[in-house]
């Protein structure tokens, strides 16, 4: 293993030779794919009903009641529905003409069709009721999940797969969001490893994501209590020197001016932080991926470093921008863009709004289950008011930096190393600033807007 260049110990051969000899039988054992995916399978079952149970607990009172056995039957119905789904995925060439054209739709369509019925009917109407409530709460967790399984039923790649072959990232033992970290089986077969060599390597690179994840918690840790003066154990270890930085919210919060300077530093020290919690978060869940064999793309890698916003977007949070781009932009470039051909722009305008705008409001508007279910809709449409603007502005700098790089095609950019930070430090701004919007804390939208405009002396 070359000493100049020790984090890439993962691909030396001498290490996944000791590796392979440390591992022994038990790596051998574990070598081939349908062993893995049955354990992560049974830990799917574990984990997805103790995380379902656990989410259906906490709206108890609503629709749901406080007797075990209810939402232990929701869990049952939710399986189900994920077992119904594949079966459809896997008989794709049988459904239904209208099913088939549009899957995604029929898909998305099943859960709207959950809210209606929840919002025709009464708390009193019964058993039946409770259930579809706690799966409209439980489904939008696996929806997208559920999508990538049903595309690859529409690309015909279903045949000679289980149920086991897909129930582990259903709902991961490994860990995620709404987000599936490492897409559907389609993209993880293709990273799997098949030889004990591949596994072994897969295994060290991800501990060297997961060490990595420890150290940029111990630097987010310390960023959090230098920066905005929380103070915490690391910090007061090294004498408690803090800079005193507001936090963004906590400045959001305020209804008086704020001082630029303060305003400035927040914002970009905000998007530090929304960075490293990215970061580590990622790391641990791709991390654990690579330890079972699948030796996919990190989640977040080095965004900092990005010149340009797409560049950006596509380093920041991979597999939501791999969401986005999969069920938003490719079906509206190919589909709707067909008729715009004549105008490139205006086709990948449009295709970028549906991605970054429409799909990314979506997303975050069915996440918000339990008001969903109990007829709030508008009241989360207003909630997600600055979220919507936030993916306005961040749809325009996506569209304006592809058309950038389209007219750079083939061309240098500017070289040296102060015209490269310049790059960097405008795509750190961009976002920056974009995240007024996008940072929690119940700030109203024109709180935002006053905050922003004070950034640059104008309120």
């Amino acid at each position: 293993m070359a000493l100049r260049d020790p984090l890439q110990f993962h691909e030396s051969p001498a290490a996944i030779a000791w590796w392979c000899a440390a591992g022994g039988r038990t790596l051998v054992w574990l070598t081939p794919p349908s062993r893995r995916r049955m354990l992560l399978s049974l830990a799917a079952l574990g984990v997805g009903t103790v995380t379902m149970l656990q989410t259906l607990a906490k709206h108890t009172g609503l629709p749901l009641s406080t007797a075990a056995w209810q939402p232990v039957l929701v869990v049952l119905a939710q399986f189900l529905l994920l077992w119904l789904v594949y079966r459809a995925a896997m008989s794709y060439a049988r459904l239904p003409g209208p099913v088939r054209r549009h899957p995604q739709w029929a898909l998305h369509g099943t859960y709207w069709l959950m809210l209606v019925v929840l919002w025709a009917s009464t708390p009193e109407a019964g058993l039946w009721r409770a259930v579809v409530f706690g799966l409209a709460l439980l489904y939008p967790v696996v929806i997208w999940r559920c999508a990538y399984m049903v595309l690859a039923g529409q690309h015909g790649r279903m045949k000679g797969t289980g149920i086991t072959d897909h129930l582990f990232y259903l709902w991961p033992a490994y860990g995620g969001s709404n987000t599936p970290y490492g897409k559907g089986l389609a993209y993880l077969s293709q990273n799997e490893a098949r030889t004990t060599e591949e596994l072994a390597r897969s295994q060290l690179a991800g501990i060297k994501l997961l060490l990595l994840a420890v150290v940029w918690r111990l630097v987010l840790t310390l960023f959090e209590g230098t920066v905005y003066g929380s103070g915490n154990g690391l910090t007061r270890a090294i004498g408690g020197l803090t800079v005193g930085v507001p936090e963004l919210s906590v400045l959001l919060a305020q209804p008086g001016p704020t001082s630029p300077v303060q305003g400035w530093m927040s914002v970009y020290c905000q998007l530090f932080e929304d960075v490293l919690r990215l970061a580590v978060k990622g790391h641990l869940i791709v991390g654990m991926l690579r330890l079972w064999g699948f030796n996919v793309f990190r989640n977040t890698y080095k965004p900092l470093l990005a010149e340009s916003v797409v560049e950006f977007w596509n380093r920041f949070f991979y597999y939501f921008k791999e969401l986005l781009s999969t069920f938003f932009f490719m079906p509206t470039f190919t589909g709707v863009g067909k008729r715009l051909k004549r105008w490139p722009r205006l086709r990948l305008l449009v295709a970028v709004f549906a991605a970054a705008f429409v799909g990314n409001v979506y997303y975050h508007v069915i996440k918000d289950a339990a008001a969903m279910a109990q007829g709030q809709f508008l009241q989360v449409l207003q909630a997600h008011q600055s979220r919507m603007f936030y993916c306005l502005l961040l749809a325009l700098g996506i569209f304006i930096s592809m058309l950038r790089e389209q007219n750079r095609r083939g061309q240098a950019v500017a070289a040296g190393t102060a015209p490269r930070w310049l790059r960097i430090f405008g795509v750190w701004t961009f976002f920056s600033l974009i995240s007024i919007w996008n940072t929690d804390g119940g700030a109203p939208f024109l709180r935002r807007v006053d905050f922003f405009l004070g950034l640059f002396c104008l309120a």
